[in-house]
């Protein structure tokens, strides 16, 4: 299940007055208020200070975001650009913590391009963490670990190990999400080794709860419960219910699977009083879910029915395709934005070294050589007229062949490109079963070349059949039909190029190529609506996003070697084309029971 269990650490690392390493703490907030009623009108160092400190303290979404408001207004008006950081870094946590997405991205954004323009890398690498976390939720697994990562890379290099080990672990989240859990528990190893030097208690228990969470996912219930409860132990004396919200629902999960629905009901209930008196939209959601799971499995239909109609108000409130577009604009303009900028003063830059190399020029020769000095000048500026084309032209091919030709054109033309709903896109992705351990066997060079041999191959099946290939993740291929423009056939034709790169890896393993390792594929494909838009600052990449893509990535995870394992969606668009086998309703991670379909052959 995705998760929103993230250390909130986005104001506590970018201090300067005030070193401490703030955790989120009520009766501080609270007492904090009483100390800035009592304050001096003209003391606004003291009032920003505890603006800040009670925004960042208080644990109730509302009361931190109205301080962070306070303090924006306050940081106007006396021109603070440092404590202007602040505020909008509060402003985002809380929003996020809220569920509003859209705004909370934007406060973060606001936060970062502000610490860019003052150079100060710890609230940049802040404003990174908290970007990370938003695309976390909206399910944008390649964005969130990118900007995590970014983070990461700058904490490394300053003096600032809880703000680094804070990033560590929300990165582990991230993969614990994408279900990668061997390279999350690396992730909250590392953050947990660094939490118990400093003796961090926010730090110590998120980290017990997460990797209580990665225990949970491995059926490895005992260990889950020992370290959640450990983990809820220490939050409660925190108060820290944001948190304990979210690991109250994989004890309720744990109790699930022993068969003790009492215990699970009890700590489910739990979770969602504590979400509705905080406020915390998202772990209402996930705990009125996981009521109605929970009275379905017990026969109570319509009680789970009641708490499903909570859960789907609540969801849609929170990550709708609407809002998740906007956040792909926010993304796309502003990285937009930061290419162009460094486009302006690199043509600053060479416009300067023409006007003084001309000036050079006249200075020697003087009015005796203008001639000459005007014809030559005339010869450089054709010939470097023609380089800048050269090299422009160069430039448009790359894009189009990085992007879909109609994307290229967009980006070419308007310097950005607006991200897309399309209503009905097939979404396939492949993955080869063992890999890692496989892997481990050869060198760098045979893995490489074994991995370009299969992909290669699956770049010529998917130009073969007018689809468009998203991108590679280690041993994971994605590819897409239906975009950037709808046609009708598009699951017809994902569904082909899915038997074709099935035969493809099946013949390759009765090839005695010594220098190829041979691999068992499982392959999954789901239909419905996403969001496409260009991603990237240096590199750019299209990509999707939405609930389409994460159920198909359910759909190949559920899928068996050499198998082609499709949803309910997809089947109704090519039951007439296939012969298909229904496999039951299959419990999906936070996804409840979805129909699934192997696909046997093409129907004559």
């Amino acid at each position: 299940m995705f998760t929103n269990t993230r250390i909130i650490f986005i104001v506590c690392i970018i201090l300067f007055f005030i070193r401490s390493g703030f955790a989120q703490n009520q009766r501080i907030a609270d007492s904090l208020i009483i100390e800035l009623r009592n304050i001096d009108t003209g003391s606004d160092s003291l009032r920003l200070s505890l603006l800040h400190k009670i925004a960042f303290n208080s644990n109730n979404p509302d009361s931190s975001f109205y301080y962070a408001q306070l303090l924006e207004a306050e940081a106007l008006k006396t021109q603070n650009q440092r404590y202007l950081i602040i505020a909008y870094a509060n402003m985002g946590a809380s929003l996020r913590m809220k569920g509003d997405l859209e705004q909370a991205i934007e406060a973060y954004f606001k936060s970062a391009d502000i610490a860019k323009s003052l150079k100060r890398n710890l609230p940049m690498a802040s404003a990174y963490s908290g970007i990370a976390d938003i695309y976390s939720v909206s399910g944008a697994h390649e964005n969130s670990i990118l900007y995590y990562k970014k983070a990461i890379s700058i904490q490394r290099n300053e003096n600032d190990s809880i703000s680094l080990a804070s990033s560590i672990i929300n990165a582990g989240d991230e993969f614990f999400n994408a279900n990668e859990l061997d390279s999350a528990l690396v992730y909250f190893q590392e953050s947990g080794t660094i939490f118990d030097l400093k003796n961090y208690a926010h730090g110590k228990a998120y980290n017990l709860g997460n990797v209580g969470m990665v225990y949970a996912s491995m059926n490895k219930n005992d260990l889950a419960e020992e370290k959640i409860s450990e983990a809820i132990e220490l939050l409660e004396k925190l108060e820290d219910y944001y948190a304990i919200s979210e690991y109250l629902t994989y004890m309720s999960d744990i109790y699930k699977d022993k068969g003790d629905f009492n215990r699970a009901l009890n700590y489910a209930n739990k979770s969602l009083n504590l979400a509705k008196n905080y406020g915390l939209k998202d772990q209402i959601s996930e705990s009125n879910l996981l009521l109605s799971n929970l009275y379905q499995e017990m026969g109570k239909i319509e009680d789970s029915y009641k708490f499903y109609k909570n859960y789907i108000k609540y969801r849609d409130s929170i990550n709708n395709l609407e809002s998740i577009q906007k956040i792909a604009d926010i993304r796309t303009n502003f990285e937009v934005s930061q290419k162009q900028t460094e486009v302006d003063l690199l043509d600053q830059k060479q416009q300067k070294q023409r006007i003084t190399i001309i000036a050079g020029i006249i200075s020697l020769l003087l009015i005796s050589l203008l001639a000459v000095a005007l014809f030559r000048r005339n010869i450089f500026i054709k010939k470097t007229s023609a380089i800048i084309q050269e090299e422009r032209d160069v430039s448009n091919k790359l894009l189009r062949n990085i992007l879909p030709e109609e994307t290229a054109k967009e980006l070419i033309q308007n310097g950005k490109v607006v991200a897309k709903k399309i209503n009905e896109v097939s979404v396939l992705f492949t993955d080869f079963k063992g890999f890692t351990k496989e892997s481990e066997d050869l060198s760098p060079e045979e893995l490489v070349e074994s991995v370009n041999f299969y992909y290669s191959k699956f770049d010529q099946i998917v130009e073969e059949y007018g689809l468009e290939k998203i991108k590679t993740i280690g041993d994971s291929y994605m590819l897409a039909g239906g975009l950037p423009f709808p046609t009708k056939d598009h699951a017809v034709k994902i569904v082909t190029a899915a038997f074709e790169i099935a035969k493809f890896v099946s013949d390759t393993k009765k090839d005695d190529t010594d220098h190829i390792k041979h691999f068992d594929i499982r392959i999954g494909i789901n239909t419905g609506p996403v969001v496409a838009g260009v991603v990237g600052i240096k590199k750019f990449a299209y990509d999707i996003w939405g609930d389409t893509v994460n159920i198909a990535s359910r759909m190949e995870s559920n899928s068996e070697p050499g198998k082609i394992n499709i949803s309910e969606s997809t089947y109704q668009l090519i039951k007439e084309k296939f012969k298909c086998t229904y496999r039951g309703e299959i419990e999906v991670k936070n996804k409840g029971k979805l129909k699934m379909y192997f696909v046997d052959k093409a129907l004559s």
